[in-house]
């Protein structure tokens, strides 16, 4: 966790060590966000979609988890 200080023009210095962490660089958008007090800075994606895309993989399907234990619950039903 880093602390950093709000300059008389309301800027903040990101460290270097968060900036390299997440990829940004001069001229990268970050959105601040209030969650109940709390300030949270994102980052901006520039293709949400693309950067997504194989975010779940080499995990179990919720589609095929849900449609196994729906068999299952019709199998009891059928009792």
């Amino acid at each position: 966790m880093a602390t950093v200080t709000i300059s008389s023009k309301g800027w903040i210095v990101i460290p270097a060590e968060y900036r390299k962490k997440y990829a940004l660089k001069s001229g990268d958008q970050v959105r601040l966000v209030d969650y109940g007090g709390v300030l949270t800075l994102v980052p901006v994606l520039k293709d949400p979609v693309k950067q997504a895309r194989g975010i779940l993989k080499g995990r179990t399907s919720l589609t095929k988890v849900l449609l196994e234990e729906r068999g299952r619950e019709r199998r009891r039903e059928d009792r």
